[in-house]
């Protein structure tokens, strides 16, 4: 679903999103239109504009998530100012790009979202780490993981790939980086959030960054 307020910017988002294969549901110009329509249309992703007529695209995202917990969102804006960032991350968005992204960055950002892996824009990732690292300092009170003495212990390798996860690397950059097949490390991811108790890619980064592991 791809939600913007300029006509030919959102018409133009979801052609090239035809054209790579994937379905478009639906497309609106409006926050409300759009959490409205949502529910209706059911879609894996949402590409959304930050800047919205009615509503913010903060706004969005959180009506998004509480109506449809399992939906990825890929915040699209002109804007690359801190607090914007943080504030679509905070609300529950998979993803942070700037407009000015590459078409072909773009569709990749498109299919890391889908598949729940954390996407920002390079330079904007560096930031989203430091907040959840400020934020897990904060202890379990600021909803931090805290491992306790009881925390599960992870294998050397799974140790490994969680520490590339929370470097912001695909599954194929990672499996490359170590020598491994794609199935491997997608294996040694999903035995890491068995373990850890979390059911995402984004869960787990969050938790890898607060564990000092992206260092």
């Amino acid at each position: 679903m791809v939600v913007d307020d300029h006509p030919m910017w959102r018409e133009g988002v979801a052609r090239d999103l035809t054209e790579a294969g994937h379905l478009v549901v639906a497309t609106s110009g409006e926050g409300r239109q759009a959490l409205r329509v949502a529910p209706a249309a059911r879609p894996d992703l949402v590409v959304l504009d930050l800047q919205l007529p009615d509503i913010s695209g903060v706004e969005v995202v959180q009506g998004l998530r509480a109506s449809l917990p399992q939906v990825r969102v890929l915040m699209l804006s002109a804007s690359g100012e801190q607090q914007s960032v943080l504030d679509a991350v905070k609300a529950g968005a998979t993803g942070y790009l700037l407009k000015s992204a590459a078409p072909a960055e773009f569709l990749d950002a498109v299919r890391r979202a889908a598949a729940g892996e954390p996407v920002f824009t390079p330079g904007l990732a560096g930031l989203v780490l430091g907040e959840y690292r400020r934020l897990a300092a904060g202890g379990p009170g600021d909803g931090g993981t805290d491992p306790g003495e009881g925390a599960p212990r992870l294998t050397e390798r799974e140790t490994e790939v969680l520490r590339l996860v929370a470097k912001g690397l695909s599954y194929k950059q990672i499996a490359e980086r170590l020598g491994l097949s794609h199935r491997t490390v997608q294996n040694h991811v999903q035995n890491t959030l068995g373990k850890l108790q979390l059911h995402n890619r984004v869960e787990l980064t969050r938790y890898a960054i607060e564990q000092g592991l992206d260092d």
